[in-house]
């Protein structure tokens, strides 16, 4: 397989094992993720993974949070409401993750439910948090780093045999991210990635979402 046909066949897995992943898997694919370019080759990322009781208290720490109706707080300015032709986007892998999953738009508890599995990191057993030195702000160039480490760690986990999502649900309740996984206040956490061995069981794990075709988003010039 090349690498076109291998970074095609990579999907987003919201479905888990119940299968714990070792520190050494975790180091293995953080180790050929770290090859991702970044400016100047400044490396300005952190990875705070995390696992087990941590985790746990993690997901508890969201959920009572959330339920409880505190606003979402994250690190750094972010656009929470995306419009136009990104929102139609977000509303079409919805779509199709409702419809695997037999949620009806009726169905309140459900959707609920659904939403709630972002916070609880997707009941993943690997959470890898993302994050960089609040000295880098303004941080354009750093979270730039940032997304090419993510994807660097979504490629080498899938070569491996491990399942993710980008999961910015998972830190969006940030306070209880910093306190459990012992992250320094002098650090922004940019993202989380949930990881672990996908369940083929799992309905929405058969999802895969599409991608605009070139000429919705290419502009070439001078050839």
């Amino acid at each position: 397989m090349n690498f076109a046909e291998f970074s095609a066949s990579r999907k987003s897995v919201r479905g888990f094992k119940d299968k714990a992943v070792s520190k050494e898997l975790v180091d293995a694919v953080i180790n050929t993720a770290k090859w991702a370019p970044s400016s100047y080759n400044t490396q300005t990322w952190k990875i705070h993974a995390v696992a087990g009781d941590v985790l746990d208290k993690i997901r508890e720490g969201n959920t009572n949070n959330t339920l409880a109706g505190k606003p979402n707080v994250r690190d750094f300015p972010y656009k929470e409401d995306y419009e136009g032709v990104h929102r139609q986007r977000q509303i079409d892998v919805a779509i199709q993750l409702f419809e695997v999953m037999g949620i009806t738009r009726e169905d309140k508890e459900k959707r609920m439910e659904w939403m709630m599995r972002g916070f609880r990191q997707f009941d993943a057993p690997v959470s890898l948090v993302l994050t960089y030195d609040k000295s880098l702000e303004p941080a354009g160039i750093t979270q730039f780093g940032l997304g090419s480490l993510a994807y660097g760690i979504v490629l080498a986990a899938w070569d491996l045999g491990l399942g993710c999502v980008i999961n910015g649900q998972g830190i969006m309740q940030s306070d209880v991210v910093h306190k459990h996984a012992q992250i320094p206040d002098n650090e922004a956490i940019m993202i989380c990635i949930a990881m672990g061995y996908p369940d083929e069981n799992f309905a929405a794990n058969d999802v895969r979402s599409v991608r605009a075709d070139n000429e919705d988003f290419v502009s070439y010039h001078g050839f």
